[in-house]
């Protein structure tokens, strides 16, 4: 039996977990359990509750997915702080 492929979708962090775990709030209004791919946490892309996210969703379990995708400037991020002067 072939392998089904993943149903991509986006959604906003809502909840940051320990060990790279992620609550995600999809565009449909659901809620799953989403941990970050393998490459994010090679390259250390940072995740954080309000980013923009894209999400594969496996067809056999719809609480469950992997983040593959940050969104940038979509995020509500504090400003860098100018260096003091000495």
């Amino acid at each position: 039996m072939a392998k089904q492929e993943a149903i991509q979708v986006e959604g906003v962090v809502t909840d940051v977990l320990p060990d790279q775990n992620f609550r995600v709030t999809l565009e449909n209004g659901h809620k799953i359990l989403a941990y970050a791919a393998g490459k994010m946490s090679k390259f250390r892309i940072r995740v954080l509750a309000g980013d923009r996210v894209t999400v594969d969703v496996s067809p056999y379990d719809f609480s469950r997915g992997r983040i593959t995708y940050r969104h940038k400037g979509d995020s509500p991020r504090p400003a860098p702080r100018p260096r003091r002067r000495r």
